[in-house]
């Protein structure tokens, strides 16, 4: 009509669409940030709704449940401040005091040497790599600038963080009606029922992985907190806390805590630095091979060198929450994929005259671990 073909205009109209929404995405990219962590907030406080609606007064008042777990979850916190608190604040305020200290040894070009010279031993690779330090030292120091001067004013603007708790108290009170309100929509049954399948597999593997993530937090934390106060680390509470908060990044948190407390251990004590290494890398493969199988179950259903490819890319394209986010995006697109795959060859088996196939696609599929 009028010379216009009309399988065209649909392709412009979905690809304008597509852009659309793609440009909507960047420029709320804050919010939708925002309302990321308020779904992993309320994976993380689910169990515990849950477990306290069986009690008969509460089955059928959500609302209820969630507000008594968050007074709980506040005295835990407060608790947990009260008795750790004071030590982490001391560790804070000697590590900051020692920091010009650092940063006049990694311009003097003699750290490598003089951390070996306390041990009694030479090597003729400690000038070189002190000579790399020395020149690099000035954009090392700089970085560390930028990073806590965007950490204070992330603090500063922390109020946004209560926002967290408010939308996940409404994630978890009418969750389930939005994903009915959604299912009712749809107009085919074989939709409905990819529909139902696509929540049910991102449900299940987000609460798997979200749950994991905190057990391997916490874990990481009282193991690191407990040795490092048995041996005598300096700055035992800052370190171990910074262990387990960065146990929540993929592949790259964990190598970056390690080699945070192996240099903050050299440069402000210097002994028993191998030893310290050691356990580091003994804890990294406890964790890899035997905890986070145990607690992630099935795994992701992701190739270990597309976790790792997700976590680089996902750094470069959000920073610190990309790489978080990545795994569990790859993760639930990949449900996605063969839920809409399956809904594809079941509706196209039933125009050529055959039985729809019934799919019974899971979360997980080829075991993977978090590769790191």
């Amino acid at each position: 009509m009028f010379g216009i073909d009309v399988r065209a205009v649909r392709v412009v109209w979905t690809v304008l669409l597509f852009a659309a929404v793609l440009g909507f995405a960047w420029a709320a990219r804050r919010v939708l940030l925002l309302l990321a962590f308020a779904v992993v907030f309320a994976y993380l406080v689910f169990p515990v709704v849950r477990a306290l609606q069986a009690w008969p007064p509460l089955r059928r008042r959500r609302g209820v449940a969630v507000g008594i777990v968050y007074l709980v979850l506040v005295g835990v916190l407060a608790g947990a401040g009260a008795a750790l608190g004071p030590r982490l604040r001391d560790d804070t305020a000697a590590l900051a005091r020692k920091a010009p200290e650092v940063s006049q040894q990694l311009q003097s070009g003699h750290v490598v040497r003089d951390v070996l010279g306390r041990r009694g031993w030479t090597t003729p690779l400690a000038e070189p790599v002190d000579a790399y330090l020395q020149e690099n030292a000035q954009a090392w120091v700089g970085y560390a600038q930028k990073v806590v001067t965007a950490a204070v004013g992330w603090l500063a603007g922390a109020w946004v963080i209560v926002l967290v708790p408010i939308f996940a108290f409404f994630f978890l009170k009418d969750g389930e009606r939005f994903a009915a309100a959604i299912e009712s929509a749809l107009e085919t049954r074989p939709e409905r029922g990819a529909w139902r399948g696509i929540t049910r597999d991102v449900h299940h593997l987000l609460g798997q992985y979200v749950g994991a993530l905190i057990v391997l937090c916490l874990v990481t934390f009282a193991v690191w907190l407990t040795v490092f106060l048995v041996f005598g680390v300096r700055y035992a509470v800052l370190l171990a806390a910074l262990g387990g908060a960065l146990e929540f990044i993929p592949v790259v948190g964990p190598v970056v805590a390690g080699a945070l407390v192996l240099g903050v251990h050299a440069l402000a004590d210097g002994s028993g630095t191998l030893w310290l290494l050691g356990f580091l890398v003994a804890w990294r493969l406890v964790q890899d091979y035997v905890t986070s199988p145990l607690v992630m179950g099935g795994g992701v259903g992701l190739h270990p060198a597309v976790v790792i490819f997700g976590v680089l890319a996902g750094g470069e394209i959000a920073g610190v929450p990309g790489m978080f986010f990545s795994i569990p995006a790859l993760a639930a697109l990949r449900i996605v994929w063969h839920r809409l795959d399956a809904l594809h060859h079941a509706t196209s088996g039933t125009a050529h005259g055959e039985a729809p196939a019934v799919t019974t696609t899971r979360a997980g599929g080829c075991r993977a671990s978090r590769a790191g």
